[in-house]
């Protein structure tokens, strides 16, 4: 079934919007067509939290809760979904323990990011039993403050321990899950004004809207993709919304390599990969924040080219391969030599990524690391990764990548190549790091200056190699 118009559960209601603007954010949605302006515009990127409100899925008859940045996630992404926002936590005059805790622990001053806290602390409260600092920190690491300091926020947070976990949205529980059974299951085919908008459910469905449509643009969280609209002030006059199709939502292990469905969430990336590769798993939980890792998937960072995309550096020395798919044919290939040139890759119109084939690589040493200005929700400066077998003091093989440093996430070969084959010594570790400067040009910008980069790049290079020596006891020979 087809349709044009977006249903959405709302104060246990369905909502029905017909042919809305493709373009439109939940955020402006919100304050002007719902007239509630507690959820803020702060930054307009998904980078402050100020406009976090909390989307409800159906999943396995259950609903499952998602902290998400209102200001780049457009109107008809609530298609099959509840909506919660800031002022539907009241009941009955009665605040939700969450707004309880902010009010009794003095968590707010000037409360302009105070909804937003309280909405990141809300989805916390209703996906976990019992509240840790580690886990109240990954809550509301994308949500910043400037005045009220994050103590008093923490503290609340605590708090919740003591609290029980009955509120309104679990005695309304059945009718919420009747109301979105009703609701799922639909295409959607918007055409509003110039802008077209499609949202499929299957991979068959996508395979033909594409060839139809062979200039959309492929939206997943839309994390990078929306900023064209609220940064640049343009329109996307074709989207195809690809977190619609569950068959694409998956995590496999097989006998060689990890295969990842392209609309599968990084955050259900972020908890499997721990198991495997601890340090992707670190650099995945410093990538913007919980907000953008409930929406966001490795093939959208894949697709947008970013030279600053963290987990491209990572996936390069890991060997990986994306599957790309059109009507007719499906192609492997190896994710090095994919990136072109700034933001221009090998896919063609009509192609899309199916997924992503990550290695088990048992007998390699693999490294990661991400330098910026703030340890979470930040941009880095530089991303290496690092990826070495060692056999009797001699590199068999060695993979070296960054990111921040070129126009795209690169390997550096020069520096492979002196590597290679080599014994692990200073004297060697010393001139693979003066041939970064041949591998690499690096650009100053907001971030990091061209010196700073080159100099991180070379430490970085040096601490993977002082790291194996104190982990495996290896001598580095003179």
């Amino acid at each position: 079934m087809t349709s044009s118009i977006v249903k959405f559960i709302y104060k246990n209601k369905i909502v029905e919007i017909n042919n809305p603007d493709p373009n439109e954010t939940i955020l402006n949605y919100v304050r002007t067509k719902l007239k509630k302006t507690g959820t803020k515009e702060g930054c307009a990127e998904g980078g402050c939290g100020a406009c976090t409100v909390v989307i409800g899925e159906l999943k396995k008859n259950s609903i499952n809760y998602k902290a998400i940045n209102s200001c780049i996630a457009f109107v008809p992404s609530l298609e099959g979904k509840q909506l919660i926002i800031v002022e539907d936590l009241i009941s009955k005059g009665e605040q939700h323990p969450v707004q309880k805790a902010m009010v009794n622990y003095h968590g707010s001053q000037c409360g302009f990011c105070t909804p937003g806290f309280v909405m990141s602390l809300f989805a916390m409260y209703k996906n976990y039993s019992s509240y840790k600092e580690e886990i109240i920190k990954d809550s509301i690491q994308g949500n910043l403050c400037r005045c009220t300091g994050y103590k008093p926020i923490i503290d609340a947070a605590k708090s919740l321990n003591k609290e029980s976990k009955v509120d309104d949205f679990n005695r309304n529980k059945k009718i919420t899950i009747n109301l979105l059974n009703k609701i799922k299951h639909r295409n959607i085919s918007i055409i509003s004004g110039n802008k077209k908008y499609f949202a499929p459910k299957t991979v068959r469905e996508l395979q033909n809207i594409l060839k139809q449509n062979p200039n959309s643009k492929l939206i997943s969280g839309g994390t990078d993709v929306s900023l064209i609209v609220t940064k640049e002030r343009k329109d996307l006059n074709s989207l195809i919304y690809m977190n619609s199709i569950s068959e694409l939502n998956y995590i496999k292990k097989k006998n060689n390599f990890i295969e990842v469905g392209a609309s599968t969430p990084l955050i259900n990336f972020e908890n499997f990969i721990t198991k495997y590769f601890s340090d992707f798993s670190k650099i995945i939980k410093r990538y913007g924040s919980v907000q953008i890792r409930n929406i966001c998937t490795i093939a959208g960072n894949i697709a947008t080219a970013s030279p600053i995309g963290d987990t491209l550096p990572l996936l390069l020395v890991l060997n990986s391969q994306i599957v790309i798919k059109d009507k007719n044919k499906t192609e492997i290939l190896p994710l090095n030599g994919f990136f072109i040139s700034y933001r221009k890759t090998k896919l063609k119109k009509g192609q899309f990524i199916h997924s992503i084939r990550i290695p088990f690589l048992k007998k390699d040493i693999f490294k990661a690391y991400k330098i910026s200005k703030r340890i979470d929700d930040d941009i880095s400066s530089v991303c290496a990764s690092f990826c070495i077998e060692i056999n009797n003091n001699k590199i068999k093989k060695i993979r070296i990548a960054y990111g921040g440093m070129s126009s795209i996430p690169k390997r550096a070969f020069k520096c492979e190549k002196i590597l290679l084959n080599s014994f692990l010594s200073n004297q060697n570790i010393d001139k693979a790091k003066k041939l970064l400067e041949k591998d690499f040009k690096p650009i100053t910008d907001a971030r990091a200056s061209n010196k700073y980069r080159m100099e991180v790049a070379k430490n970085l290079l040096e601490k993977f190699f002082l790291e194996i020596k104190q982990n495996k006891l290896i001598r580095l020979n003179a």
